[in-house]
């Protein structure tokens, strides 16, 4: 087709096209009447502060380099158990990667993913967190801060740096309390005898 019976076919097909006569434009209504309703809510918005349940804190973190090792046990964790995951010998039920996240959301991610392993029943994880060997000050923030947290939530039991192979320095293996469930589930198989 030339161009002559191309713009002679698009205007065949246009014949029947109308112009819009209003604007196109869309239609604002009048300001709507507040209802007490309304106004409860706004009242309590204002007034009532959004609770933060996450007891991770951010405040006075001792720094650590890319190679520092976190290593950390509850009491009453058996050393052989200890040992095994050091070794990175548990299988990993899930990850978390903290790669390109603030502190904050940091905060809130590790905060949820626990939570989520012991609702689960997921025992053995990962937590990817990076070395920090880009910052010019030389010091791992999110390391630094996961060395913190970690011990503050009841949950987990122990974490060590990974092995080599699952990110060395840059990842941590952490192991989770069972959920009273699982307990109760336990106790309930072994007490059958």
């Amino acid at each position: 087709m030339t161009s002559k019976d191309e713009r002679l076919a698009f205007l065949e097909e246009m014949k029947d096209v109308r112009r819009i006569r209003r604007p196109n434009r869309a239609e604002v209504s009048a300001l709507r009447e507040l209802t007490p309703g309304h106004m409860e809510r706004q009242k309590s918005a204002v007034e009532t502060p959004v609770r933060d349940l996450n007891p991770l804190t951010s405040d006075m973190v001792e720094p650590l380099t890319a190679h520092d090792l976190l290593s950390w046990m509850r009491p009453g964790i058996q050393h052989g158990v200890f040992k095994k995951l050091r070794l990175g010998q548990y299988p990993i039920e899930a990850r978390l990667d903290l790669h390109r996240m603030t502190v904050e959301q940091a905060r809130r991610e590790v905060f949820g993913f626990i939570n989520d392993c012991v609702r689960y029943g997921l025992r053995s994880v990962i937590i990817l967190h990076g070395k920090g060997e880009r910052n010019p000050d030389g010091i791992a923030q999110l390391k630094s801060h996961l060395a913190k947290w970690l011990p503050e939530l009841d949950s987990v039991l122990a974490f060590h740096s990974a092995q080599k192979h699952h990110g060395g320095t840059g990842a941590v293996y952490v192991m989770v309390r069972k959920s009273d469930g699982d307990k109760q589930n336990n106790r309930e198989i072994h007490n059958r005898r």
